[in-house]
């Protein structure tokens, strides 16, 4: 993959990987604001579009949901829809199980890497575990070792 070029090919099967590793990652929240932020700049560019409205496979609150279908080049992705999408778009009912986007062979940091790129998303800085900081509480009461 050219990960120069902002093919629409090349974001494609970025966001399906990227996609993919947020359904099973411990903490999705960037990688799904990544999804959202390149769908939509897409959707601006029209490099995608949408193509109607799904019946979610997994309701919340057992209240029927609706997602909205977006196609991208060969791949095909759900997004949370907006009052507009419903008045606009046709509702296609159930998700076709027949359907499957296509294998990508990219792996999960050069997808990251080009839609960071692409959409100017900052990811966020890791924190590490074993730095200390020095926030440790003390009594007002207390007296340190010596001052007895």
């Amino acid at each position: 993959m050219n990960s120069n070029k902002f093919t629409v090919e090349n974001l494609s099967k970025a966001l399906f990987v990227v996609n993919k590793h947020a359904k099973t990652a411990i903490d999705p929240k960037f990688l799904y604001e990544l999804k959202k932020k390149t769908i939509e700049k897409l959707l601006a560019e029209g490099k995608a579009q949408k193509i109607g409205l799904h019946f979610s496979k997994n309701p919340k609150l057992s209240k029927q949901t609706s997602t909205v279908l977006i196609e991208c080049g060969d791949y095909l992705f759900h997004q949370l829809p907006s009052k507009e999408d419903f008045q606009n778009l046709p509702h296609l009912g159930d998700l076709d199980d027949q359907h499957r986007n296509p294998k990508a062979q990219v792996s999960l940091k050069q997808a990251k890497s080009l839609l960071v790129a692409y959409t100017g998303l900052k990811p966020p800085q890791p924190k590490n575990p074993y730095v200390q900081t020095n926030t440790h509480y003390m009594s007002p009461f207390a007296k340190r070792f010596g001052e007895r």
